[in-house]
């Protein structure tokens, strides 16, 4: 199972929709409403074993997804963008400096640039 619960629902917001019915339910139940296993299986009314094998094969089918697509990697990629133009434009309205101000500019111009790649 994926260890990473916030990748995991990351991985379910993106792909979640593409997953077979029961996956998909079983994914709600233990990502979302952080059911345990067993309870989950009491739910269904199936094994603990078979919820088990349905999340797991869940989250394979998520991460062969991502490897394909790699839109949660991009999601997260652009969100560190984001936090570096924030940083940049804080230091830029501090900064007195004309030659420090076009540095900050330039870096800032590089980041926003890199959201067209």
């Amino acid at each position: 199972m994926i260890k990473d619960a916030t990748y995991a629902s990351l991985l379910f917001d993106f792909y979640g929709k593409l997953l077979p019915e029961k996956q998909e339910e079983v994914m709600i139940y233990y990502h979302e409403d952080n059911l345990s296993l067993s309870e989950i299986a009491e739910n269904l009314n199936i094994t603990r074993q078979g919820v088990h094998y349905i999340l797991k094969s869940a989250e394979k089918t998520l991460e062969e997804h991502e490897k394909k697509l790699c839109l949660v990697d991009r999601y997260l990629l652009n969100i560190k963008r984001v936090e570096e133009s924030k940083a940049k434009l804080e230091k830029l309205v501090y900064t007195n400096d004309d030659i420090e101000k076009n540095k900050i500019l330039n870096e800032l111009n590089k980041i926003l640039d890199s959201f067209a790649e």
